[in-house]
């Protein structure tokens, strides 16, 4: 009986131990508020909506702990679909900045996609989201200006640490934006994620997919410290080896013509994503 008593108090002191580490998960998940389900709600968003049960905007929010009021930066916003979400969600009080690349020494079609941040992204932003142009922060990281060196609160990269890494941008891009982050400023990263044991020939960027360990490691080197991960953006219908790469699953299918492999390809849905979280360091 004795032996009994002693094991059945075991299991009780350990028991808290383990229902304590759930809630760190679930409270990364949680929807930030009210505002940003207006925000989501919003008529503007109406094409994007149907991508929110992938990307998780109010999860991501919640987990990036951004808030009204901060600076942040949106790396690549490309189409827009995380600047319609940040723009008025930030509110008056805060700051979003688009930011791309240095395309200097890029392609010809960098510097047409990439290239003259500020001249064209700001219009850009006013007309998806309302807000006047002059709000709207926009550069290449080459032509950043001095004074938000230290000035910003959050930095998000989407998606597109393989084009860092596969285009050779990764050192010069990171140690710009570490510039820019306050000294307890956090970076947000969103990334396709291939198998622990993918291969270094599937993991270069050609593909889309990065190994989770890899990612860490390389954005650790450049000055940050690891703070958590999240697995909002998990998929794992996703076996992450696809011959041609992520684009091949929705929304994108691309090259895809037979509708019985597109029909397979929609049944696995978007690919399966990191969510990490980086504290900027001293």
């Amino acid at each position: 009986m004795r032996r009994l008593l002693i094991a059945l108090s075991a299991i009780a002191l350990a028991a808290p131990l383990s229902l304590a580490a759930a809630p760190a998960e679930a409270k990364a998940a949680k929807p930030a508020d009210a505002a940003l389900e207006r925000v989501l709600a919003d008529p503007r968003r109406d094409q994007d909506r149907a991508r929110d049960a992938w990307r998780k905007p109010a999860e991501a929010i919640a987990f990036f702990r951004i808030k009204p009021g901060m600076t942040v930066v949106d790396y690549m916003p490309s189409g827009g679909w995380w600047t319609r979400v940040l723009v008025p969600y930030l509110g008056e009080k805060g700051r979003y900045i688009g930011l791309n690349p240095d395309v200097r020494n890029a392609s010809d079609g960098m510097k047409r996609g990439y290239g003259n941040m500020g001249e064209k992204f700001p219009a850009q932003a006013a007309g998806w989201t309302g807000v006047a142009a002059e709000r709207i922060g926009a550069y290449n990281s080459d032509s950043l200006p001095g004074n938000l060196k230290g000035e910003v609160d959050r930095v998000l990269i989407m998606r597109e640490m393989h084009n860092l890494w596969r285009l050779n941008m990764l050192r010069p891009e990171l140690l710009a934006v570490r510039d820019l982050l306050k000294d307890d400023g956090l970076l947000g990263i969103e990334q396709h994620r291939a198998r622990a044991a993918a291969s270094a020939d599937y993991t270069n960027g050609s593909k889309g997919y990065l190994r989770e360990k890899d990612v860490i490691a390389l954005v650790e080197a450049h000055g940050f410290a690891f703070v958590a991960k999240s697995e909002i953006g998990a998929n794992r219908k996703d076996p992450a080896n696809h011959k041609d790469g992520v684009w091949v699953l929705p929304p994108n299918f691309s090259g895809i013509k037979d509708e019985g492999e597109k029909a397979r390809l929609a049944a696995i849905g978007e690919s399966d994503r990191m969510t990490l979280l980086f504290r900027k360091r001293k």
